[in-house]
């Protein structure tokens, strides 16, 4: 029998996500930006939530392409808010939009929105050895920094909190536990 984290033994659905996806290190822009909305969009939910409705988010957001997203007007902003496949959330929705001018701003200054993220842990994972689920933090000193500088450069939805989870996602943090199978591999 595998031993996987235990927050991914849920469904299929969240296995598969723990087991292909998540704690892998990403570099690819567009995919850090469609990460960095979908944590935002979870602020209050279940990432299993987030997970099945994650395709339908890339079909309503353009597949998450950040240039096509900051020139949405009303109409589009009214067609989300009647999209029963994301969260229908005011905020969350128009958060998409001053994130992907955010993200644009921070790439023309960084060359790469890779580059300026991957800069808060050096640019190399941070491999750390948690043997219980419970044991692993929901914030850290440097997802305060990251929340504090994505904040002050206009992005909304990026807590702390947000920042970590985000962070664990896509790799900053081996946030495995040391008896998961994926541990070691990452």
């Amino acid at each position: 029998m595998v031993k996987r984290c235990e927050w991914a033994c849920g469904n299929e659905l969240e296995k598969q996500y723990h087991d292909t996806e998540w704690g892998k290190p990403i570099y690819d822009d567009t995919l850090l930006f469609e990460f960095l909305i979908l944590e935002g969009a979870q602020a209050g939910l279940s990432w299993s939530t987030i997970l099945t409705k994650r395709e339908n988010y890339r079909t309503a957001f353009d597949h998450f392409n950040a240039e096509i997203i900051s020139h949405y007007d009303q109409k589009k902003i009214d067609s989300l808010l009647a999209d029963t496949g994301i969260i229908r959330n005011k905020l969350k929705i128009h958060s998409v939009i001053s994130n992907a001018k955010a993200f644009l701003a921070v790439r023309a200054e960084h060359n790469t929105f890779s580059d300026f993220i991957w800069d808060f842990v050096d640019h190399q994972p941070i491999q750390n050895s948690w043997e219980h689920f419970a044991d692993i933090p929901t914030q850290t000193d440097i997802s305060n920094k990251m929340s504090v500088a994505l904040k002050k450069r206009g992005f909304k939805f990026v807590g702390p909190t947000i920042c970590y989870a985000f962070m664990q996602a896509v790799g900053m943090v081996n946030d495995h536990t040391t008896d998961c199978f994926k541990y070691s591999e990452i």
